[in-house]
C-alpha cells in the first residue's frame, strides 16, 4: 500500500496502501503498490530474504505451519432524491446479486456478502494507517468533503463522525448504504451517481477521499481532471489503492503458484472488460498530470496471512487473508465468465487450489 501527499497554493492531494496525497493545487493519497510476483519450487529451501518495494523484508514468524493460525475456515460462506425503482432492480448472476444503476458498469456484487468484505476492507484500511481514516493534512474542519465510490457508506459516516462540521457528500452505484436516521450523521448526504460522468456540483470541495476504486474506473485521467476541477484552492486528494498482484522477498511461492495464474486471469479479465485493477503503481503519475501539487505516495506492505513475526504485521495479515479469501469469489465469477468464457464450475474449482495457497503461511507473500 502507497501514499501521496503534497500541498501549495491554490490547491493539494493524497493516495492509500500504497496511498497517495496532494494539494490543489489540492492533495492525493493511494493503496498498497504494485509488486513483481517471485516464484520459487515447493519443495526448495528458502532463499535469503531481499528488501522489496515499501520497504524491509518482513521477517516470517518461527512457527511450524498449520491451519491454527489462520484467520479463515475451509468455508466459502462467507439519493439526492428518492431511488427510482430501476435502481434496486437488481441484477442475479451465479447466485450474486449486482447493482442495477449503469447495470454492467461494475464487475463487484452489491450483495450482504460483498457489503461484509467492504467493512472489512475498510478496518484492514485502518489497521494499515494505524487508526486513522485519512493521510492527507486536512485540518480540523475540512469544510465540504467527497467520498467517491463509498460502498456500504462506513468511511463517510466514521469521517461524518469525526468532524461533525464537515459537510460530507459520498456517493456510489448502489443504495447499500444505511438509510435510518439513528445511523447516518446529519452532515451526510448519500448520492446515488457514476463518478465517471460529468459532475454538476456548484461548491467546490476541499477534501475528496478515493479507496479501492480499481476496476471501478475506466478513464483515470480523467477522474482527476474532474477531481482537481472541483477542488479549492488548497484543498486536498486522497486515493488509497493496492496493486492487484503478490509478491515475496525470500522467493517462497510454488512453482507454478495457483494464487499468481489467478491475479494474472483476473487483471487480463479487468482489462478486457475495460476497467483495469492493477493501477496502484500508476496513480502518483495521474495526480500530478491532473495538475496536483505537493503529491506524497506512502507504500505499505502487508502480509497475506498471518506469516509474519511482529504483532501490528501479524493482525494486518490475518484481516488481509480473510477479506482476499472473501474476495476470490467476488472477483472472478462476472470476470471469468463473463469476460474470459468460463464456466462457473471452472472458474470455482480454479478457486479452490488459490485459497490452499492462500492459507498457507510457509508461503511469505504481501501485497502493496
Amino acid at each position: 500500500m502507497a501514499e501521496a501527499s503534497s500541498s501549495s497554493d491554490p490547491k493539494a492531494a493524497a493516495a492509500d496502501p500504497t496511498p497517495t496525497s496532494a494539494e490543489n493545487a489540492p492533495s492525493a493519497s493511494g493503496d498498497p503498490s504494485a509488486a513483481t510476483p517471485a516464484s520459487a519450487d515447493a519443495n526448495s529451501q528458502p532463499a535469503v530474504a531481499s528488501d522489496g518495494p515499501g520497504g524491509p523484508a518482513i521477517e516470517p514468524d518461527d512457527y511450524s505451519q498449520t491451519d491454527g493460525d489462520s484467520a479463515y475456515g475451509d468455508g466459502t460462506e462467507s439519493y439526492t432524491t428518492s431511488l427510482a425503482s430501476s435502481i434496486l432492480n437488481y441484477k442475479y448472476e451465479n447466485g450474486r446479486r449486482y447493482h442495477a444503476f449503469r447495470d454492467g458498469e461494475y464487475f463487484l456484487p452489491n450483495d450482504e456478502s460483498e457489503q461484509d468484505r467492504l467493512d472489512l476492507i475498510h478496518h484492514l484500511h485502518r489497521l494499515i494507517i494505524n487508526g486513522k481514516l485519512h493521510i492527507a493534512p486536512i485540518g480540523k474542519n475540512p469544510g465540504r468533503v467527497l467520498d467517491i465510490g463509498t460502498g456500504t457508506g462506513i468511511w463517510s459516516m466514521e469521517f461524518a463522525d469525526e468532524y461533525p462540521s464537515a459537510e460530507v457528500i459520498g456517493t456510489d452505484l448502489s443504495p447499500i448504504q444505511p438509510t435510518c436516521a439513528w445511523r447516518v450523521p446529519p452532515n451526510l448526504k448519500i448520492e446515488i451517481d457514476d463518478a465517471e460522468t460529468s459532475w454538476a456540483y456548484t461548491t467546490p470541495f476541499d477534501y475528496i477521499h478515493m479507496r479501492t476504486l480499481h476496476g471501478s474506473i475506466k478513464d483515470w485521467p480523467k477522474l482527476l481532471v474532474q477531481a482537481y476541477d472541483n477542488l479549492a484552492p488548497g484543498g486536498w486528494i486522497e486515493s488509497q489503492e493496492y496493486e492487484t498482484t503478490s509478491r515475496t522477498d525470500d522467493d517462497t511461492f510454488p512453482k507454478p503458484s495457483a494464487l499468481l495464474n489467478w491475479i494474472e486471469n483476473l487483471n487480463k479479465a479487468a482489462a478486457t472488460f475495460g476497467k483495469p485493477t492493477n493501477i496502484a503503481h500508476a496513480m502518483k503519475k495521474y495526480v500530478e498530470d491532473a495538475g496536483f501539487i505537493n503529491v506524497t505516495e506512502q507504500i505499505y506492505k502487508v502480509p497475506m496471512s498471518p506469516w509474519a513475526k511482529d504483532p501490528k504485521l501479524k493482525e494486518q495479515g490475518r484481516f488481509n487473508q480473510l477479506a482476499m479469501l472473501e474476495s476470490l469469489q467476488a472477483y472472478t465469477l462476472r470476470l471469468f465468465t463473463g469476460v474470459l468464457g468460463w464456466s462457473t464450475e471452472e472458474a470455482e474449482v480454479t478457486l479452490v487450489n488459490v485459497r490452499k495457497e492462500l492459507k498457507d503461511q510457509s508461503i511469505h507473500n504481501y501485497s502493496t
